[in-house]
């Protein structure tokens, strides 16, 4: 795709300034301050950027204020991230579709309902009584279990797994490998051995979740494990039977979370985040990297640390264990000071 930063600007519904002899240059591709060359097009959201991009040949700049001393053409537009995702979307690679229709390879089982537009990819197998949406997409080697249902117009990347009994909702992707409906991880020790609980209800996921690739999410004991709508899963996530978490939550990378807990919306869990079992967080909620949340917190709360407190008071607790290196020297000199002081012959019992 190209497109000159004329049309670049028409497309992303920006002002263009300080083109002049530079209107037809073509743009081929988005690019960062520091490596973009003059085909493509950069972006500049917070003032640390700012400073770098009088050193950048980008061919013109994604801003959200008009930028002074800049020769190279300016798209200004209300919302950089917004912009960029247009032009990211507009520069996107060219990919064949999946041709609709199923591959003379997949295996389909008895009474399964496909509706209309419905790709099925190489390998794949679809057990009995399943229901698939209009438009919807199954990737090379994916299984989908007995009596599962999936709505119209999602994707599901190469080697999927859902298992029987669960629900997806419209517009949901799942990315490669990742596994829906599992056995959840729940034993009793009995007569000198652990005997697995059964875990006999399902997963819903609803409407506009997207999953990323190698992630867990297990099957109820009973009721359902849900994954609210506008909810995005990040890759090597493990949600754990009867987690229900509510709508456009995040979950980064590496995060665990244990049976039954509860998530309110808008929840956002960064990377390595563990919470423990049985634990309720209130909607609005932040939980910094690695944080470890032990018991239940309240809505629009921002924690951090092991075990996850406040960030205020996590950054404090951080600060002086930083400084326990030179307090420990401090304390070595004091002590042989004392023991210099006692030690003289001056000193009195």
């Amino acid at each position: 795709m190209k497109l000159t930063v004329v049309q670049l600007a028409r497309e992303l519904g920006a002002e263009l300034i300080g083109a002049d002899d530079k209107a037809d240059v073509e743009i081929t591709t988005v690019a960062a301050v520091a490596t973009a060359g003059e085909s493509d097009v950069t972006f500049v959201k917070s003032e640390k950027h700012a400073a770098a991009i009088g050193q950048s040949r980008a061919g013109a700049v994604i801003v959200g204020t008009r930028l002074k001393g800049v020769a190279m053409p300016q798209l200004v537009v209300e919302d950089v991230d917004a912009a960029l995702i247009e032009a990211l979307n507009v520069f996107a690679p060219c990919l064949k579709p999946a041709p609709q229709g199923v591959d003379p390879s997949a295996r389909i089982g008895k009474n399964v309902r496909m509706s209309q537009g419905v790709c099925v990819g190489p390998g794949v197998v679809i057990d009995e009584e399943v229901e698939i949406g209009p438009d919807t997409v199954i990737g090379s080697g994916c299984r989908i279990g007995e009596s599962s249902k999936i709505g119209r117009n999602c994707r599901l990347d190469t080697n999927v797994v859902v298992y029987h009994n669960c629900s997806l909702g419209n517009n949901v992707v799942i990315q490669a490998n990742s596994t829906i409906g599992s056995m959840g991880f729940g034993y009793s020790f009995i007569d000198g051995v652990h005997r697995l609980i059964p875990h006999n209800g399902g997963v819903v996921i609803e409407d506009s979740v997207e999953i990323g690739a190698n992630c867990c999410i297990d099957r109820a004991k009973f009721g359902n494990t849900i994954i609210g709508a506008g909810t995005k899963i990040d890759n090597l996530v493990q949600i754990a039977h009867n987690v229900v978490i509510g709508k456009c939550c995040l979950v980064a990378g590496q995060v665990g979370i244990a049976g039954s807990c509860r998530l309110g919306d808008g929840v956002v869990l960064a990377g390595q985040v563990g919470l423990a079992d049985n634990i309720e967080v209130g909607a609005g909620t932040k939980i910094g990297a690695k944080g470890g949340v032990m018991s239940s917190v309240g809505p629009g709360q921002q924690l951090a640390w092991i075990p996850a407190v406040d960030k205020k008071k996590a950054f404090q607790v951080i600060g002086q264990v930083m400084r326990l290196p030179k307090m420990a020297e401090q304390l070595k000199r004091l002590a042989e000071r004392v023991k210099k002081l006692e030690s003289s012959k001056d000193h009195k019992e």
